[in-house]
């Protein structure tokens, strides 16, 4: 659970000064309205959500759910959580995305016994966890999709799928980008099947390939490693990127995130109640 090992970007990412341009143009951190993605790829309207950059949130992946944080979005671990948290945060007028691990396997969850033993590389760092081999994903498929599912049937309006960058981590499979990014769109492709809107985790080298296939980007400490514009494809195309560090003080990354138009905070690695909003 929780982030992924971080790295810094093999090669430097540049962007046209036009998609720089935009990214001020996006930046703030008030609260704006969400809209529906505006269609779905047969060409049909899509009702799924799309947060916009500008858009606050809450991300708590441990701890009984402090429903109180005045924010329009919270992040929360799908497996934990019940239909009547996700309930009681729609009531008070909340969009709330559901975390799970779709690159490792997890000793403690409730499913762990579906994953065969060929798909278990190395630990991913966190105590109980292995990463998975990605190349699989005529196994892994139906697995990702039976917690789709539970998150669909808890009412969660979106997907948050964590380690989506496994090819870039020393997992004990000669993964590549190529591997990532079909697991990747397969992953996003099982969200929008079901209604619901997917954000991609990190992997800011392969963004320019998928952007278009994602809703949102959620990321972690892109102000200490440097890498925040590699972010700026999502605010140009509209689509609000959570972002949030652990060891850089808001006095730091705030001016940061406010000129490219990120939606960004502070949070203990605990991932509790905890935060500190730009």
């Amino acid at each position: 659970m929780r982030c992924a090992i971080r790295r810094p970007l093999r090669l430097p990412v540049l962007f046209p000064l036009v998609t720089a341009l935009l990214a001020g143009l996006l930046a703030g951190c008030a609260t704006v309205p969400d809209r529906p993605s505006d269609r779905a790829r047969d060409g049909r309207p899509a009702a799924r959500w799309q947060p916009r950059p500008g858009t606050a949130w809450q991300w708590q992946l441990s701890g009984r759910v402090d429903t109180g944080v005045d924010v329009p979005v919270y992040d929360i671990d799908g497996f934990t959580n019940s239909a009547e948290v996700v309930s009681r945060l729609h009531s008070s007028g909340r969009k709330v995305i559901c975390y799970i691990n779709a690159g490792a396997w997890e000793s403690f969850r409730p499913d762990r016994a579906a994953f065969p033993a060929s798909v278990l590389g190395r630990s991913d760092g966190w105590r109980g966890e292995r990463w998975l081999d990605i190349r699989r994903r005529s196994l892994l498929r139906p697995l990702m999709a039976a917690r789709f599912d539970m998150c669909r049937a808890k009412g969660f309006d979106a997907v948050e799928p964590d380690l989506a960058d496994a090819y870039s981590n020393d997992t004990g499979f000669p993964l590549t980008a190529a591997d990532q990014l079909a697991y990747n769109r397969m992953i996003a492709d099982l969200a929008h099947e079901r209604g619901l809107a997917v954000g991609l985790k990190n992997d800011l080298e392969q963004i320019p390939d998928l952007v278009g296939d994602y809703d949102f980007a959620v990321n972690e400490q892109c102000a200490e490693y440097h890498e925040c514009p590699a972010l700026s494809p999502f605010v140009a195309a509209g689509k609000a990127v959570f972002h949030v560090e652990y060891h850089v003080p808001e006095s730091t990354f705030c001016p940061i995130a406010k000129r490219l138009g990120l939606d960004s905070m502070r949070k203990r690695l605990a991932l509790g109640r905890w935060r500190s909003p730009c």
